[in-house]
């Protein structure tokens, strides 16, 4: 089973979004691909540990944020309290998927709306 990492708090700081995380960070290293959990409303960002990949899981309740952090072009940061990751190919991967999700029936009526309201 892969690891998750749920995310649920994240502020905009100094053209930065910070991602907090409630499980230490360390030894994640960041892969640059995101998929969709149409099922719970969320994208995940990929990271890599030991040979395994460690889902980062991004919230319905802050995709404001990542709206507004995609608008301004912020760096994304994932910080357990002690340590930050900077997340390389965030916005492109999140462009990607929501153009794709957009009018798309496959992710389901719900996510489409979801995502159509937000991005």
């Amino acid at each position: 089973m892969k690891k998750k990492l749920r995310i649920d708090i994240a502020n905009l700081e100094k053209n930065q979004l910070l991602l907090s995380a409630a499980q230490p960070v360390s030894g994640l290293v960041p892969a640059g691909q995101m998929l969709v959990d149409s099922d719970s409303f969320a994208f995940i960002y990929l990271m890599e540990e030991n040979g395994d990949y460690t889902y980062i899981v991004l919230m319905e309740n802050i995709w404001p944020s990542l709206k507004t952090a995609l608008d301004q072009r912020a760096a994304v940061i994932l910080s357990d309290g002690t340590q930050q990751i900077k997340l390389f190919n965030f916005f492109e991967e999140l462009e990607y998927l929501t153009d794709n999700i957009k009018g798309n029936s496959n992710y389901g009526e719900e996510m489409v709306t979801k995502v159509e309201a937000v991005f």
